[in-house]
């Protein structure tokens, strides 16, 4: 290291170019002691002038500073010692962050000691902002600004503290020394740059890296130039470099650190990067070792010097690139990059949060994914080591628990990799246009393309992409948006010609552009990715605006418009990422039936997860009045704390928008938990838009027949799936057996059964003295019965499953045209009578499509509707009626609590059907059925025989006997249970199962 300081022994030559002396007592560093007529003046106190004056004739204009080429020191001979090479040596670097501060030094010494390579090359970077402070002050004494001395101070103080923090006694006053001859060495040069004097310095060689030259640089009129700023901001990591040094001499005697200027030689080749020198690196390398044999060396990353000894950096990464270039000069066994993440991600994690860590890379997918931006390594880092086939790892100082990134070249016999996705990674690139250059005079015209790309050299523009069509008509092409005016002026000027006579029709710009790019080196060997790609970007309606791919498939490229680049990141990763069968779900209607299900997916979520490769999240739950949004999924451990915690006004609209515009989950579900004949009427456009839907609610299919034809006919022309097995059979498989005979060509003739599991449950406890009233409350009391029992005895939720049957056997039915018997004594039913005018409109709309449950019958001047819910169901079903004022037309209503008060009244009545029944040997069961031949379908109470299969029920099981062509003799019998919540939700969950199994879970 090479200090200035002042010092009065110093003399002017006989040219009058003064020549300091040095001081080599110190470590064999040569001391370069300044002239006290320069030094011992504060330069702020003097303006250029009096600073001339000051000088004197015996200053010339140009200032020189000689120095010797070497220390006697260096001079005297050592034992040749030879470097040894090979395996034993592994390479650490670390950069800023890791030797941020003290406790993290100490951490990296540890971490060095404790790896039991037999010989270790440490590389470290300046500690963390160290460079960027030095960047700073030069700027600010070459404007002139006098704060670059306290900016200077601040470093100083920094590396001060951080020093007598983990150093003491003599390693500590060394350390210090050397720091501040450093500190005042800058000051001086700084001075100089500041007060705006020509000056020429000719360093000591040991400042330039080499000891057998003196090359000369400059700073003129206050002007910095690069290698003098590469000079001053390069103390940062010989400064972190000696430091840790000393820490790990400590715990290891055998350590020595190196001034990699002293070793690693560039030659600078433009576009602000340099080429390493591996022939003279190694040469000097090698003297460098015989003079400090070490196991353990701590050198400076960023900074070499030139062929010239000019010092200079590594540019770009260049802490990385020296661990590298080490790496191969050293033929160590690995490379370990310490970093503060746990490795390389498949994505940016601050873009996808669902980005994975990847255990490994290639050398070719490393290099393709830094080159479009993902925060792996520079391209060039990987040149070096992939020569000598030397693995790089990427590894989390702060978390050494994590195995890290390990890149590297696969081995051909890697069978297990072809299980892993084709595509590793994805990475982006913002902030660019699209150039096109298009014309029919470009096709078959040779050097065209050449005439192009030589003009985009001339502007000096980077092209990122390129992308031409077959028929050469146009060439496109992705650049900078701040380089691609001057591109786009360029070419109209030198194309000027072909466009004034046609034969180029347009340079055309595109702005506002980023990049996707997908890597892996699988995708060449695997059919369908450019096909999953597509399809998963065309899902998230992304257009692609232009594509490239090289015949190595190492990467797909396409560009999207710039507000839609996170989206197309998104929709891309997941699609490879994630499961093919994650499913983003949104539950609608929290009640029984919906809470019950959320209990079983948290019960059985990480057991499909893992087992079956099906991700189910739940990303948003709403009732009438409240919704709760996740972005990522629910906790359903604790859903109903979010809901009445967080929970906001719900709204149907932004809560669909929000489950199905994720962008991150290939596939979205909308579960219908209600019974709400609106919910079901938005069936249609969620299928339309891409959305799965699974419910139990019946209104959609059994409600007006038009609108049902035209959902089924969405549904079979997309590639959407509508799965509502619940709707009939609760749990119970009758619509998927239903479907299985009609698809394998089996003719349907007649179905019939008991399809509620309520009435089920009364008529098989109906039976000897026990009266209907009291059956009907034990079963209300059970909780088998609606709130109020007269909407299952009503026989409307029968007839709504006979007409789903019914339309899946392919009859046209209305509900209307079922025939049903209610079970509710006339006297106890509730009426609202409406005027003749609202007739049609009426029966049609509201028979049919109301969220009561309701049976409609016809007279010749009114419509009774017989509902069986309380009133403000009622007037809530009417309210979007025009014109019409729901209280004039309430004539009368009865309450739940006032129908079973009254119901005993009734007892004498149901008594003697059951008499007779018994009288002939059979039992009373209410059965709904389908006549296919006939087109008919019916709902009613029937007596049959106790050898019947609807005698042999129990509790509240369903019953559902198929009578076809295959089964004529001995009818097919679904039966099970058909009540209750938890059948239910299996019903619908087993329903989300089938539709994972369509789109790819494993069977």
């Amino acid at each position: 290291m090479v200090m200035l300081s002042s010092s009065p022994s110093s003399s002017l030559s006989s040219n009058g170019v003064f020549s300091p002396y040095y001081n080599t007592n110190n470590n064999n560093n040569p001391r370069l002691l300044l002239p006290t007529y320069l030094s011992s003046f504060n330069p702020f106190q003097l303006n250029r002038n009096q600073l001339v004056a000051r000088l004197g004739t015996q200053q010339p204009s140009c200032i020189h500073i000689n120095a010797s080429l070497k220390a006697t020191a260096l001079e005297t001979s050592v034992e040749n010692i030879e470097l040894p090479k090979g395996d034993m040596w592994s390479v650490h670097k670390f950069g800023g962050t890791c030797v941020g501060t003290s406790d993290r030094i100490k951490n990296v010494a540890e971490i060095v000691v404790n790896d039991n390579s037999e010989r270790k090359l440490v590389v470290v970077s300046a500690m963390s902002k160290v460079t960027d402070m030095m960047y700073d002050l030069i700027q600010r004494a070459e404007s002139r600004d006098d704060s670059f001395l306290s900016a200077l101070d601040a470093v100083l103080e920094k590396h001060t503290l951080t020093a007598k923090d983990m150093l003491e006694g003599d390693n500590l006053l060394c350390f210090l020394s050397k720091l501040h001859d450093d500190i005042n060495n800058l000051k001086a040069m700084l001075r100089a740059i500041y007060i705006g004097i020509k000056c020429r310095l000719s360093f000591p060689l040991l400042l330039l890296c080499t000891y057998d030259s003196v090359k000369v640089f400059d700073t003129i009129a206050g002007h910095v130039t690069e290698s003098f700023a590469d000079f001053v901001v390069g103390h940062g990591e010989l400064w972190s470099a000696q430091m840790l040094s000393l820490v790990i001499k400590k715990k290891c005697s055998d350590c020595a650190w190196m001034d990699t200027r002293d070793v690693l030689v560039v030659n600078p080749t433009g576009s602000n990067q340099v080429d390493p020198d591996y022939v003279e690196s190694e040469r000097r390398l090698d003297k460098w070792f015989a003079h400090n044999p070490s196991k353990i060396i701590v050198a400076t990353g960023f900074i070499a010097s030139t062929p010239q000894n000019i010092p200079t950096t590594l540019k770009r990464d260049g802490s990385d690139f020296s661990a590298a270039i080490m790496g191969a000069l050293f033929r160590a066994r690995q490379v370990t990059i310490w970093t503060d993440v746990d490795g390389v991600y498949s994505a940016d994690p601050r873009k996808v949060s669902e980005a994975v860590i990847l255990p490994t890379l290639s050398y070719q997918e490393a290099w393709e994914m830094s080159y479009f931006g993902a925060n792996v390594l520079h391209p060039r880092t990987i040149i070096p080591v992939m020569q000598f086939d030397i693995p790089i790892v990427i590894r989390n100082v702060f978390n050494l628990t994590a195995p890290g990134t390990k890149i590297c070249r696969p081995s051909p016999d890697e069978t297990g990799e072809h299980l892993q996705a084709p595509v590793k990674g994805f990475a982006t690139i913002d902030n660019l246009a699209l150039v096109n250059v298009e014309g029919t005079g470009m096709a078959g015209v040779p050097g065209t393309a050449n005439a192009i790309f030589g003009v985009v050299k001339e502007v000096g523009a980077n092209v990122i992409m390129i992308s031409q069509a077959s028929s050469e008509h146009s060439v496109c092409f992705a650049v900078p948006e701040k380089e691609v005016d001057a591109v786009a002026e360029a070419l109209r000027a030198r194309f000027r010609e072909a466009l004034n006579a046609g034969r180029l029709s347009q340079v055309a710009v595109v702005p506002n552009c980023s990049i996707l790019a997908a890597v892996g080196q699988k995708m060449a060997s695997t059919p369908g990715v450019c096909a999953t790609l597509f399809t998963a970007l065309a899902k998230a309606n992304i257009n692609i605006r232009a594509i490239a791919q090289g015949c190595s498939e190492y990467n797909i490229t396409v560009v999207v418009k710039r507000d839609d680049c996170i989206k197309a990141l998104r929709a891309a990763h997941s699609r490879f990422y994630l499961s093919r069968t994650t499913l983003a779900m949104g539950i609608i209607g929290p009640g029984l039936i919906g809470a019950t299900l959320l209990d079983q997916l948290r019960d059985q979520a990480a057991e499909l997860k893992e087992n079956f490769n099906i991700d189910l999240r739940v990303m948003g739950i709403t009732s009438s009045k409240k919704m709760i949004l996740s972005e990522l999924g629910m906790d359903l451990s604790k859903w109903q704390e979010l809901q009445s915690e967080q929970g906001e006004a719900a709204d149907l609209q932004k809560f669909v928008q929000h489950i199905h515009g994720n962008n991150f989950i290939p596939n979205t579900v909308l579960v219908d938990c209600t019974a709400d004949s609106l919910i079901a009427s938005h069936y249609y456009d969620w299928l339309r838009r891409g959305i799965h839907i699974i419910t139990p609610n019946k209104k959609a299919n059994s409600g007006p027949l038009d609108q049902y034809l035209k959902l089924r006919d969405l549904q079979r022309q997309s590639y959407t799936h509508y799965f509502y097995e619940a709707t009939v059979g609760a749990g119970l498989p009758i619509i998927s057996t239903l479907r299985g005979l009609l698809e394998t060509g089996d003719k349907i003739l007649s179905i019939e059964g008991i399809f509620s599991g309520t009435l089920s449950y009364i008529f098989n406890k109906f039976k000897g003295k026990r009266n209907f009233s009291d059956v009907v409350d034990e079963a209300k009391q059970a909780g088998y019965t609606e709130p109020d029992p007269r909407d299952d005895l009503s026989g409307t939720d029968v007839a709504r499953k006979v007409i789903i049957l019914a339309r899946e056997c392919g009859l046209k039915l209305e509900i209307l045209d079922i025939p049903t018997e209610s079970l509710v004594p006339e006297p106890l039913r509730v009426s609202v009578t409406f005027p003749k005018n609202v007739h049609d409109f009426l029966s049609i709309k509201f028979a049919t499509n109301t969220g009561t449950s309701t049976f409609i019958y016809g007279k010749e001047d009114e419509i009774v509707v017989f509902a069986f819910r309380a009133l403000g169901d009622i007037r809530s079903s009417f309210c979007e009626l025009p014109d019409i004022e729901m209280g004039n037309y309430i004539e009368a209503t009865s309450s739940a609590e006032q129908y079973m008060q009254q119901l005993p009244g009734f007892d004498e009545h149901w008594a003697k059907k059951l008499q007779a029944a018994e009288d002939a040997g059979e039992v009373l069961r209410y059965v709904g059925s389908v006549d296919v031949a006939s087109c008919k379908g019916a709902v009613k109470l029937g007596s049959y025989k106790k050898d019947h299969p609807f005698a042999q029920l129990s509790g509240s099981d369903n019953i559902i006997l198929f009578t076809t062509e295959r089964y004529k003799e001995q009818p097919l019998i679904v039966r099970g249970p058909g009540a209750g919540a938890q059948v239910t939700a299996a019903g619908v969950f087993s329903d989300i199962l089938r539709l994972a199994s369509h789109l790819g879970a494993p069977s």
